[in-house]
């Protein structure tokens, strides 16, 4: 049962900076390690409730939106400070409800308020305004030129969705909430059932930085609930979603915001199998070592990051078949693990009985015998001719510790039979120094196919920096132009206005003649620091 200090958690929705909630509380938080109710209940947003999150963010926005980025970067910094003021009682709660480890969730945590302050920096920087001016040229002829000036705003209130695998980084203060609330954009957050617990507090915690920032009520909001969705998406109020989770999740708000009388974007991350191509000489030279770091790899955390290489390509050979034999064993040898909720478990199990099924796949390592709330790592081989096929079941990603290898005869089949592979997240080329030059067209082939390619590396870990790219090309994500980690994340939210003709009174900072934000700006065609002549403007 709930303990004294934890009696703060009301399951309730967080609304205009009040709690709120009707009828029962009928949502059970569950253990992930046994089943069992942690003794938390919550109750699950009315459609009036969620309607009326989606329209306080709505009045926020003005507010919010016009505050200065150094304004908004101290409220980014104050929750990361509360986030990291998180203690034990915390951490045994996620504990229980995620089964994640207390190293594995203090690293998240860190991660989590770390991204809060790189967009923090990211803000006091002041390239996120991306300010371009072009003079007016009153005598140009035939036509003189009107003074333009461009700038980013804010987008508006954003719909924030989750994910079950990383309950903080990609979670209620994850990434693409901390990318809203940089852009200026008010979020109304979708809680995970199967963190509700940790949802609450880390909402907790957002809502004291908001409070003692003096940030307007409704720039931050979370609802509780599984059918919810669908009515925050097609809100009026609502003008861009964020989403990470399946492809069908991500597929279903895309076609709902497409139907709306105005159509909204949705940046959902959704699938990726994440191919892993292994060049014959890096094979022959430590294959070993390559089983070892690939099965490391793609069990990492049972197996639940997006980014886990599921597909294993090679061209068939002597060492290819040492390197089947070795991950076979290690495979073997890999002890199960509990994953993050009952509903993940089951759907890993779906997945592998989908595989077990198909003639053109079998089975070669891994227990078969389940365990209660434990997944088991296994191994498979697919006939090549499935992916030059385009067969659908090679394009699905399978949620666990579970990666099929492949076998290609010559390169040239290799080459085909990664064309026919769909958009990933990441894609990784294992290569020898000495194959590099003749695996050129390889890797521009990669690049066409995910939004980060790795060479001799691994792609389970995303750094939150300026140049990372957490995206790429459906059904990895619904829009190959962004991502959802690192700062370039902002840009989803934020869009391109031009003022013509404006009177010097009513510019915006950034495009002021004196530049007193001291931005690097594109002025005429040159990027500089320098003021400009009250005179340059007509």
């Amino acid at each position: 049962m709930p303990n004294d200090h934890c009696a703060a958690i009301r399951g309730q929705q967080f609304i205009g900076g009040r709690r709120c909630a009707s009828g029962e509380a009928e949502l059970v938080s569950l253990r992930a390690d046994n089943g069992q109710p942690t003794g938390y209940r919550f109750h699950s947003a009315t459609p009036a409730e969620t309607a009326a999150a989606a329209e306080c963010a709505a009045r926020a926005f003005a507010a919010y939106s016009q505050l200065s980025t150094d304004r908004r970067a101290d409220f980014l910094d104050a929750i990361a400070e509360q986030l990291d003021a998180l203690g034990e009682d915390f951490f045994a709660l996620a504990t229980q409800e995620t089964a994640l480890p207390l190293a594995r969730l203090s690293s998240e945590r860190a991660r989590t308020s770390g991204q809060m302050r790189l967009f923090a920096k990211l803000l006091r920087r002041g390239d996120v305004h991306a300010a371009r001016i072009d003079s007016a040229l009153p005598e140009r002829t035939p036509l003189p030129r009107p003074d333009l000036r461009q700038y980013r705003t804010a987008l508006g209130p954003v719909a924030v969705f989750g994910a079950s695998n990383f309950p903080l980084a990609f979670s209620t203060a994850g990434g693409d909430t901390a990318a809203a609330l940089a852009a200026g954009c008010p979020v109304v957050f979708k809680a995970h059932t199967g963190h509700m617990i940790t949802a609450e507090l880390t909402a907790q915690a957002i809502e004291r930085a908001r409070e003692r920032q003096n940030i307007p009520p409704g720039v931050f909001n979370m609802i509780f609930g599984d059918r919810v969705g669908a009515e925050l998406v097609q809100h009026p109020a609502i003008q861009a979603v964020g989403f990470t989770g399946s492809l069908k999740g991500g597929r279903t708000l895309f076609d709902l915001a497409m139907r709306r009388p105005q159509p909204i974007p949705v940046f959902a991350e959704m699938s990726s199998i994440n191919p892993v191509v292994i060049l014959p000489q890096a094979l022959a030279r430590r294959g070993q070592q390559i089983a070892q770091e690939l099965v490391a790899s793609f069990t990492l955390g049972c197996g639940q990051f997006c980014t886990k290489p599921g597909l294993i390509i090679g061209r068939r050979g002597p060492a290819l078949s040492r390197l089947i034999d070795e991950l076979a064993a290690r495979v073997n040898a890999t002890a199960p693990q509990p994953m993050l909720n009952p509903g993940t478990l089951e759907h890993y199990h779906l997945g592998l009985q989908a595989l077990d099924a198909h003639q053109g796949i079998r089975h070669l390592a891994g227990q078969r015998q389940r365990a209660p709330y434990l997944a088991a790592a296994q191994l498979y081989q697919a006939d090549v001719a499935l992916l030059l096929q385009g067969d659908p079941l090679l394009q699905q990603e399978v949620f666990g510790p579970v990666a099929i290898l492949v076998e290609a005869d010559t390169t040239e089949q290799l080459q085909a039979a990664l064309e026919a592979l769909q958009g990933q997240l990441t894609a990784t080329l294992l290569a020898d120094d000495d194959e590099l030059a003749d695996a050129a067209g390889l890797a521009q082939l990669l690049a066409r196919k995910a939004g980060r390619v790795l060479c001799n590396g691994y792609p389970t870990g995303v750094e939150v920096c300026d140049a990372m790219v957490h995206g790429g090309p459906y059904p990895a994500t619904s829009d190959a132009r962004g991502t959802s980690v690192g700062t370039l994340a902002i840009e989803r939210f934020l869009r391109p206005v031009c003022l013509q003709n404006y009177p010097a009174a009513l510019l915006p900072p950034p495009l002021q003649d004196a530049n007193p934000l001291n931005l690097l700006r594109l002025v005429n065609g040159v990027y500089t620091r320098e003021p400009m002549e009250p005179s340059a403007k007509n």
